[in-house]
């Protein structure tokens, strides 16, 4: 029987000790300071706090809850895609030509989810065959989803669907709006694959040490690939709830989505250096950023300002980031 070394063994536990601290820690930090934001704007306005407001807030968090799935599986392997938006606005128009043209309900909405993945894929194909850095690579998709959108609608929307589509989006089960339990199930779903797969677990091995990873024997082309595509699936899946409720595809949709994403993202506590993060955090960061929102409206501040306010708080989120990083 070997004998365990006692400064050994108090070196895991202290190693342990650190990375639980950081993880759950900063967890707990942004979750405590999504609460300290709705306590605040409940004291700065009555309104805040109501059940319609709440479920308001929700509803209008969902959009960029879903894209940022995808931008978190991304980030976690130390990628960026700028090109969410736009995939977005294709997968939209796709969706909207299909049902149109009088194709089902279901049909057109693998067909949006079709068009979303393979722009994704697309994506990842330039990152690793084609060793473009992924802010390249996806600012080209960007461009190029945008003006695929505009060719196919011919620059003007796409309205008038059934009212069995639109239910996707106006349904209510026990009061709770339907695109809030789909983003809970997206969530639900994409937290399995990310914590109990091996592909959840190769992202992260991939974002901490790439050549680690290879080394080790993952493929890693074909799971980042495969990451990338999972960013333009949660983004056609957005679009996929946006054209239900707005009764309408607009090629102009999703623009200024991809900073959205990232800053919900980033302020959840994923690591812009990959190898770290997680969809909880991910999800508060969301809620943050809606919730910020929605109370600066109810206060009336100017469009303006907000934006000042909301890139004041992406840029206080990426110190932390960054500072934690290097200790």
């Amino acid at each position: 029987m070997t004998a365990v070394d006692p400064g050994e063994s108090l070196e895991v536990a202290a190693r342990a000790k650190r990375v639980l601290g950081t993880r759950v820690g900063r967890q707990l930090g942004t979750f405590a300071g999504l609460i300290m934001l709705c306590v605040v704007l409940w004291a700065a306005t009555p309104h805040f706090l109501t059940v319609s407001n709440l479920l308001n807030v929700l509803e209008q968090t969902t959009l960029n809850a879903v894209v940022a799935v995808g931008m978190t599986f991304v980030i976690i392997s130390a990628g960026i895609d700028l090109s969410v938006g736009s995939v977005l606005a294709v997968a939209g128009i796709g969706l909207a030509l299909a049902l149109a043209a009088g194709v089902p309900a279901p049909v057109a909405i693998a067909i949006a989810l079709g068009i979303g993945t393979g722009c994704g894929l697309a994506n990842g194909l330039l990152v690793t065959v084609g060793r473009l850095p992924p802010f390249i690579a996806t600012l080209g998709m960007m461009s190029v989803a945008r003006g695929v959108a505009l060719m196919l609608a011919e620059g003007r929307p796409i309205s008038g669907f059934p009212d069995g589509f639109r239910a996707i989006a106006t349904a209510r089960v026990l009061g709770i709006p339907s695109p809030v339990l789909i983003t809970i199930l997206i969530y639900a779903v994409a937290h399995f694959v990310l914590t109990r797969t091996v592909f959840g677990r190769t992202t992260y091995a991939i974002g901490g040490n790439e050549e680690a990873a290879r080394l080790s024997g993952v493929d890693v082309r074909f799971h980042k690939t495969a990451v990338y595509g999972v960013a333009g699936l949660t983004s056609a899946a957005a679009a996929v709830v946006l054209t239900a409720r707005l009764n309408s595809a607009q090629p102009t949709a999703g623009t200024m989505y991809e900073l959205d994403a990232i800053a919900a993202t980033v302020i959840g506590g994923t690591s812009l250096l990959g190898g770290e993060g997680s969809l909880a955090g991910t999800l508060i960061g969301a809620l943050i950023m809606g919730v910020l929102r929605n109370g600066l409206n109810l206060l009336n501040v100017s469009s303006f300002l907000q934006q000042v306010v909301i890139g004041v708080v992406i840029i206080g989120a990426v110190t932390v980031d960054m500072a934690l990083k290097r200790r």
